[in-house]
């Protein structure tokens, strides 16, 4: 019922940012939360953070908090990472996903982007 797209994803220098958007298409998007995740090769996918349906609550995984904000236009259908300060260890394949259920479990995600790459050159 939702469609996702990431896009924004590149090759950066440390120090540097990037935004990735979400770009959803389907059935009542305002009514999803959204999370990102990560996954570099050989590793397990891990929880970056997630916004409300609203958009006026977020959460942040401790290795990025401080330096990522997640943000949603529902108008656009959209959804933001802002990815400040970054470091070749953020190096991975991020996803965006959409939930109708929970926050912070993979397994409560119903629907998942392609991904993007993001590389954080040293």
């Amino acid at each position: 019922q939702v469609q996702l797209v990431e896009s924004g994803g590149g090759l950066v220098q440390a120090g540097g940012s990037l935004r990735l958007s979400c770009a959803a298409s389907g059935r009542t998007f305002s009514n999803y939360n959204m999370g990102w995740f990560r996954q570099a090769p050989g590793k397990e996918r891990e929880f970056v953070g997630y916004i409300t349906s609203s958009g006026r609550r977020t959460w942040y995984a401790d290795s990025v908090k401080g330096r990522f904000t997640i943000a949603r236009d529902n108008a656009k259908n959209t959804v933001y990472l802002q990815m400040n300060s970054l470091k070749p260890e953020d190096t991975a394949v991020y996803y965006c996903a959409a939930s109708s259920t929970g926050l912070r479990l993979p397994r409560e995600y119903d629907y998942w982007g392609q991904g993007t790459q993001v590389t954080v050159s040293s």
